[in-house]
C-alpha cells in the first residue's frame, strides 16, 4: 500500500512502567502500524507530573512535536530546562543527553519520531529533575 491513515481511535495506548506514587505515560507506537521503513515515531501521553528517563542516543537524531500541553526538557550537560508548547518541535542531535517531563496540570500529548530507528541502545542517565 502506498499509504496508511492512522486514527486516533486506532491508537494501542501502552502504560509505561511506573512506581504506585509516579504519574503515568503511555505510548502509542507508531512504526510498524504505519509501515516506517527507516524511520521510528510514537505518540506519548504524560500524565500531569510524568517523567521519562534521562538518556542518550548514540546514533539516532530526535525530533519532539508538542501536540497539546507543554513540555519541559532537560537538554545537555549540564541539563537546561527548556519549555516547549504546543505547536512547538525540538530537534536533538544524536548523542545529546535528554529527559521529558510534564511540569503541566494537564495531559501532554507529544509525537516523537527518530532516524535512524534505535530504540534498544539508549544510555540511560541519573536524572535531572
Amino acid at each position: 500500500m502506498a499509504y496508511r491513515v492512522i486514527a486516533p481511535d486506532d491508537f494501542d495506548w501502552i502504560t509505561r512502567p511506573h512506581g504506585p506514587e509516579e504519574a503515568a505515560r503511555h505510548v502509542a507506537e507508531l512504526s510498524e502500524v504505519a509501515g516506517f521503513g527507516h524511520t521510528r515515531a510514537n505518540i506519548w501521553r504524560y500524565e500531569p507530573g510524568a517523567r521519562g528517563r534521562r538518556h542518550r542516543h548514540q546514533y539516532q537524531e530526535e525530533t519532539f512535536v508538542v501536540l497539546s500541553g507543554t513540555l519541559s526538557m532537560y537538554l545537555g550537560e549540564p541539563p537546561e530546562r527548556r519549555d516547549v508548547p504546543a505547536g512547538g518541535l525540538v530537534h536533538i542531535a544524536p548523542g545529546t543527553p535528554l529527559q521529558t517531563v510534564n511540569h503541566g496540570g494537564d495531559d501532554l500529548l507529544v509525537y516523537v519520531y527518530g532516524t535512524p530507528p534505535e530504540s534498544e541502545n539508549a544510555e540511560l542517565l541519573a536524572s535531572a529533575v
